[in-house]
């Protein structure tokens, strides 16, 4: 009697890879809708199918000691903090430089740039940031000019300004990058704030698109990447309100972000329903 055998061949890709582990940090906003925000990242995230996500909440005014995340188990950390937030305690912020110095991702969202002005870890985390009295003793005015050329500038001035919510194009100036590589060159983003004037160490920092402000009549950084020992930072001004995070540009750069900041990798592909060089595309309720 033969003996048959059957063999079942199992590729690397047909096995369903472990979730990345998320965490979103909230709790002190001057933006009123961050509970709604926070949501609807932790959606964003989720339905990429690469994530599980939990939400570690800060009390709502002042310094909170049983704010202590343990950032170590996370892949990734998302900070939807923002202007006003009061200092995190010695130990978490020890914990924090720990974690991202030490190969963590971070996503930095909106108005978290505007939190912690007197944590240099932090500032040098986020390469640029704004309001919280930053000034030329933060760091140079980062913008390109029009032809592209990179300025970083060391003049007195303030950190951090916008004007009113606009729909606006992004540029990608940097299409090489993981993050934005196949994006449409010109993308229109839904309406929101466009932040101008941050400032900051902008150490290791490479810019991956920016917008052109109709304040400033410059091209300011809205995509960013910054290097932080071993970590990687993931930077994004944009997001101001749900409607605004509710960009499938915004969607897919805070997916492919996390991805990226989190692995060094981004396999999350761009959807059929990203916006054009002229049209903006929102997914209501994300």
């Amino acid at each position: 009697m033969a003996l048959v055998c059957t063999f079942l061949v199992i590729c690397p890709g047909d096995l369903a890879a472990e979730p990345l582990k998320a965490l979103i940090i909230d709790g002190q906003n001057n933006h009123g809708c961050w509970p709604q925000t926070t949501q609807l990242m932790k959606r964003h995230l989720e339905r990429s199918g690469l994530f599980t996500v939990d939400v570690v909440t800060h009390a709502p005014r002042g310094v909170d000691p049983a704010f202590q995340p343990r950032f170590a188990d996370y892949a990734v950390v998302v900070s939807n903090f923002g202007h006003g937030a009061a200092a995190w305690k010695d130990e978490t912020r020890a914990a924090f430089e720990d974690y991202v110095r030490g190969g963590g991702g971070l996503v930095v969202v909106h108005a978290a740039d505007n939190s912690f002005p007197e944590w240099p870890a932090y500032n040098e985390m986020i390469g640029l940031g704004g309001w919280g009295n930053r000034n030329e003793k933060s760091g140079p005015y980062v913008y390109l000019r029009e032809d592209g050329t990179l300025v970083r500038d060391d003049a007195p001035g303030p950190g951090g300004s916008h004007g009113p919510q606009i729909e606006f194009p992004l540029v990608i100036r940097d299409p090489e990058h993981p993050i934005t590589t196949g994006m449409p060159a010109t993308w229109m983003h839904a309406k929101d704030e466009l932040y101008d004037s941050l400032r900051g160490p902008a150490v290791n920092m490479r810019i991956l698109a920016t917008a052109w402000c109709p304040k400033t009549k410059r091209h300011e950084p809205l995509l960013m990447t910054i290097e932080y020992g071993k970590g990687r930072v993931f930077h994004t001004p944009l997001g101001h309100e749900t409607y605004s995070q509710e960009c499938v540009g915004f969607i897919t750069a805070l997916q492919r972000g996390a991805e990226w900041a989190a692995t060094g990798r981004v396999s999350v592909p761009i959807p059929a329903d990203f916006p054009t060089a002229d049209k903006a595309s929102s997914r209501p309720g994300g």
